[in-house]
C-alpha cells in the first residue's frame, strides 16, 4: 500500500513507493507546482518558439543552434551548481531548454526533412525511454524528489524531451494538418484540462497527470505565441516574432523576480 504527499499546493505529486530509493538529502532543486509554476512554464514555451524562429531567421540556422547550445550548457551547469531551487537560475535553464528544444525539432524537419509525425513519434519514444530509465533507477518520477545528482540529470533529460515532443506535436497540428496556430492553441488549451480533471474526478495518478500536462504546455504556449507573431496571411496577428519574444521575456523576468523576492521573504508568524 502506498500513500501520497502534497507538494506546495499540488496534491499528491509524489507517490511513496515501498521499494523506492531514498531521495538525496537536501532541499528541492525544482519549484513547487502551483498555478504560478504552470503560468510561467507556458510563457517560457511561447518565448522559446518565437525566439527560436527569430534567431534562426536573423543569424541563420547553424549559428543560432550553436549559440543556443552554448547558452543551454551554461544554464544547465549553473543549475547543477545551485544548492537549492533558485528561481532565476532554474527558469533561465527552462527558457534555454525551450529555445534549444524548439530548434532541435525544427532542424529535424527543415534541414533533415523529417516529417513532424515521425519526429513526434521519435521524441515520444525518447521521452518514454527517459521515464523508463528514471523509474527503474529511482523508483519514482515525482519532481519534488529532485535534489541533485542522478535524479536531477534524469529530470532535465525528461524536460528536454518534453519540449522537443511538444514542438513537433504543435507544428504537426498547426502546419502539417493545416489547422493553423489559433485553432491548435485552443485544442491544446482544452487537452491540458484533461489531466487536471482526470486527477480530480477519475483519480488519475498524480505523477502521470503532472507529466501529461507538462508535455502539453509546450504546444499550448507555442501555438498562441506563433499566432501572435506570424503574419496575417498565415492567420496570425502579425506582431512579429522579435517583439513577441521581448514581451514574453519581460513578463517572465517580472514573474521570476516576484518568485525570487517571495522566496527570500521570511514567513509571517500566525497572530
Amino acid at each position: 500500500m502506498s500513500d501520497t504527499t502534497t507538494h506546495a499546493g499540488a496534491p499528491g505529486l509524489r507517490p511513496r513507493l515501498p521499494n523506492a530509493p531514498a531521495a538525496a538529502a537536501g532541499p528541492s532543486k525544482v519549484p513547487a507546482v502551483t498555478a504560478v509554476f504552470w503560468a510561467v512554464k507556458v510563457l517560457t514555451t511561447g518565448m522559446g518558439e518565437t525566439t527560436s524562429d527569430y534567431l534562426a531567421r536573423t543569424l541563420g540556422p547553424v549559428p543560432a543552434v550553436a549559440g543556443a547550445a552554448v547558452l543551454l550548457a551554461a544554464a544547465l551547469a549553473a543549475q547543477a551548481r545551485a544548492d537549492r531551487y533558485r528561481p532565476a537560475v532554474y527558469w533561465a535553464a527552462v527558457v534555454m531548454v525551450s529555445v534549444f528544444g524548439t530548434m532541435a525539432a525544427d532542424v529535424a524537419h527543415v534541414a533533415l526533412g523529417v516529417p513532424y509525425a515521425v519526429s513526434a513519434t521519435a521524441f515520444a519514444l525518447a521521452l518514454a525511454a527517459v521515464f523508463g530509465l528514471w523509474h527503474r533507477l529511482e523508483g519514482t518520477l515525482a519532481v519534488d524528489t529532485v535534489r541533485g545528482g542522478r535524479r536531477e540529470v534524469l529530470y532535465w533529460a525528461a524536460v528536454m524531451a518534453t519540449f522537443a515532443l511538444g514542438t513537433a506535436v504543435g507544428d504537426l497540428t498547426a502546419a502539417t494538418l493545416g489547422w493553423g496556430c489559433l485553432p491548435s492553441g485552443l485544442l491544446f488549451a482544452a487537452l491540458i484540462a484533461v489531466p487536471a480533471l482526470g486527477h480530480r474526478v477519475l483519480r488519475l495518478p498524480p505523477v502521470l497527470a503532472f507529466w501529461w500536462a507538462y508535455v502539453l504546455t509546450r504546444p499550448l504556449g507555442a501555438c498562441f505565441a506563433d499566432w501572435a507573431g506570424v503574419g496575417r496571411e498565415r492567420g496570425g496577428l502579425g506582431l512579429g516574432t522579435g517583439p513577441v519574444s521581448l514581451v514574453l521575456a519581460a513578463v517572465i523576468a517580472a514573474a521570476v523576480l516576484w518568485l525570487a523576492t517571495g522566496s527570500r521573504r521570511p514567513a509571517r508568524a500566525n497572530a
